[in-house]
């Protein structure tokens, strides 16, 4: 992967820093287990495992970054009060971290992100802000009121606390599958994909990451194809928790993906809605779209392109019900 300016300096994120975050979490995020999937295996010719992080008390791997970044407060902090920005599972996570820690929750959130996601962070007992047409605008939101209300501003990725916190994903599956060849995970704003890079390739060097979006909103592919962070518009998509850009002033996210993930591919909706029914039918999982590209891009791969083991990360299940079924009957 081209690198973007000035991606040459010491990386914000360490192998030491994922190791120290995962001490951390302990309390709070769970080890979650891998689930064989030879159906898919088959498919590409190598052994697949599955990374069950549905498994979270949030059902989505956001509670690691999350549970990370709000241990790390200072008890003035704490005293302030945390605001966010989300597509939903980010504000779901630092909403149940924020009440387990007795810490005032404002989320932010456009008017694209599902009903059922919205209702679930309210539930936790946070305050929402919900309105725009983009997850741009909820951002322009919660800068304001970080500033007006003196709230802490929890980055859904481009904080090198939460990228270590999502790294101990890594940590988890290398322990797991020590000979693994290749991790594919999620992309959007990159917290996830930086964190799982940096400490793969410390432990692994030879180790391949690939990381898929949607292509309704490739924000940090484009912005790696510029070499500078760039706006993109935003759809609405079936991998809703992908939408968004990667912030015009993005300081960790665009070099680290840039400089550790080895390779970025992007898939579209048919592809997404398919690999949510081959979750259901072959992996008895149920998955939201963000969760199903690793699966949409590996039915695609050619035979024997990525090297085995191969390990994607099934990062959420929150998707509307009624969705779910609509895009498993439409199969029928």
């Amino acid at each position: 992967m081209t690198q973007p300016p000035g991606s040459g300096a010491a990386s914000p994120v360490t192998l030491d820093d994922v190791r120290a975050a995962r001490r951390l979490i302990a309390g709070i995020a769970v080890r979650t287990p891998l689930k064989g999937c030879d159906a898919l295996g088959e498919r590409i010719g190598g052994a697949v495992h599955l990374k069950i992080e549905t498994m979270q008390p949030t059902g989505a791997f956001k509670v690691r970054g999350a549970a990370n970044r709000l241990l790390q407060l200072s008890p003035e902090e704490r005293r302030r009060g945390v605001i966010t920005v989300s597509t939903g599972n980010h504000g779901r996570a630092v909403a149940y971290v924020a009440r387990r820690l007795g810490i005032r929750c404002v989320v932010c959130l456009s008017s694209l992100v599902p009903a059922n996601k919205v209702a679930a962070i309210r539930a936790l007992g946070a305050e929402l802000d919900v309105g725009g047409e983009n997850q741009d605008a909820a951002m322009d939101r919660a800068e304001g009121r970080a500033l007006a209300e003196g709230l802490v501003m929890v980055s859904p990725f481009d904080d090198p606390a939460i990228i270590a916190g999502q790294g101990t994903i890594a940590l988890e599956i290398l322990e797991d599958v020590a000979d693994a060849g290749t991790i594919v995970v999620p992309l959007s704003g990159g917290g996830l994909a930086a964190g799982v890079a940096v400490a793969a390739k410390a432990l692994r060097p030879s180790l391949r990451v690939v990381a898929i979006g949607s292509e309704r909103c490739p924000a940090m592919l484009r912005s790696l194809e510029a070499g500078r962070p760039v706006a993109v518009a935003e759809h609405e998509s079936l991998a809703d928790s992908l939408g968004g850009g990667i912030g015009l002033a993005n300081r960790f996210t665009l070099a680290l993906v840039g400089e550790f993930v080895d390779e970025i591919r992007v898939v579209g909706e048919a592809a997404i809605a398919a690999a949510m029914r081959f979750a259901f039918h072959e992996a008895r999982l149920v998955v939201e779209g963000a969760a199903a590209v690793p699966i949409a891009a590996l039915h695609a791969a050619r035979f024997g392109e990525f090297p085995s083991p191969i390990v994607a990360v099934i990062t959420g299940d929150n998707v509307e019900p009624d969705r779910l079924l609509a895009i498993l009957r439409a199969a029928a």
